[in-house]
């Protein structure tokens, strides 16, 4: 078993899946302005080792362009004419505590639409390139995701905190192309220190990705990105009936799980090769911050609207769970999607999860910094 917590990832971590340069990154849909912002904000320190791969991102970045330009002549009156009458369904909590889980059983329901792997990372696009594009791209994707085993596919839900980074949006994603000099824009995890100017940027932006979804499909979107366990204030102001899934999973578990997802990811999709120096500090912030927040916003949250759930509850019985989410969020008739969840609960049983040892000071810490955290969720410290 890996062991998550030391200065530098275990070897088989770095070694055990092959990172050709010119498979797809989340950068792949990028324009072509974006991506040399990004670039030049860093000073274009890229490792050598990572030129091969920054070239291939050029290429993508420069055909994005194209079909960015595409959409926007086909596409732009519409999507801007377009109005969201359903308020979304969030899906929040911290890195690694089931929220990709969760988002995949709850968009198993036909009533509901959500961003695809292919729409955040094209969000520019989405709607003109896809056919032009997906049949192709899908024989460059991988099949899993670089830090854990859970499959991977361009139809899949994914976090449309991605489409910010492509859309040439701030975001604290960002901070993964340039590993070695990370918090490239740490406002936009919680917006509350931003103007008036850049939270309205950061609305409209959002907003406009909303609309291109919903110009696709008129449903109710379900949203999962970690990030917005951040902005619940935000989120519920631009969304007065907006509802929320809260979702948390045992801090010994999230800790190192979380630690190895950030090198893996540095690692997979950095434009540096990365030295992992301050990475625990790194996911201790992180949580601490992301905590402190949350639990000043939800008494915003009128009741009814956000429900808790614990990942442990979630696995041990998937039916019942959703079943709960259902009638007390009141998301409509559970029946209608009961034998798909089945279904799909059943085909993944197999499903190995990373495991991991933790060090004994790393395991106080997480008591001493998380200790807040442990006794608000009910976690044994």
């Amino acid at each position: 078993m890996p062991v998550a917590t030391m200065d530098r990832p275990p070897k088989s971590e770095l070694t055990g899946a092959k990172d050709n340069w010119w498979e797809p990154r989340i950068w792949t849909g990028i324009t072509v302005g974006a991506w040399l912002r990004l670039l030049a904000a860093h000073g274009f320190r890229i490792s050598p080792s990572r030129i091969p791969m920054a070239s291939a991102m050029t290429l993508w970045a420069t055909i994005s362009s194209g079909l960015s330009t595409g959409q926007w002549l086909l596409y732009g009156r519409r999507i801007r004419e377009t109005e969201i009458t359903k308020p979304p369904l969030f899906i929040v909590g911290h890195w690694r505590s089931g929220t990709t889980l969760l988002h995949e059983y709850v968009v198993l329901d036909p009533q509901f639409t959500f961003p695809t792997t292919y729409d955040c990372f094209g969000p520019r696009s989405f709607l003109f390139s896809r056919r032009l594009v997906e049949w192709w791209l899908k024989f460059f994707m991988p099949r899993s995701r670089p830090m854990d085993n859970m499959a991977v596919g361009l139809s899949r839900p994914q976090e449309d905190e991605f489409a910010f980074a492509n859309a040439g949006l701030p975001s604290p994603y960002l901070d993964w192309a340039f590993p070695n000099h990370r918090r490239v824009c740490p406002e936009y995890r919680d917006l509350r220190s931003l103007s008036p100017e850049d939270l309205a940027a950061w609305k409209h932006g959002f907003l406009y990705f909303l609309k291109t979804l919903t110009a696709r499909e008129d449903k109710t979107i379900v949203l999962k990105s970690p990030t917005h366990t951040f902005r619940v204030r935000t989120l519920i102001e631009m969304f007065p009936e907006a509802r929320f899934i809260h979702i948390t999973r045992d801090p010994y578990v999230v800790f190192p799980s979380t630690c190895n997802a950030w090198r893996r990811m540095w690692k997979v999709h950095g434009l540096q090769a990365p030295n992992f120096d301050g990475l625990e500090e790194y996911v201790f912030e992180d949580l601490e911050l992301m905590y402190r927040v949350f639990e000043e916003d939800r008494a915003n949250v009128p009741a009814g609207q956000l429900m808790d759930v614990k990942y442990e509850d979630l696995v041990a019985d998937p039916v019942g769970k959703l079943a709960e989410i259902y009638q007390r969020l009141e998301l409509g008739d559970f029946g209608a999607v009961r034998g798909r969840l089945e279904a799909f609960v059943t085909q993944g049983k197999d499903y190995k999860k990373n495991r991991f040892l933790l060090e004994p000071e790393i395991e106080q810490q997480i008591r001493e910094r998380w200790g807040f955290f442990c006794e608000r969720y009910g976690y044994d410290t």
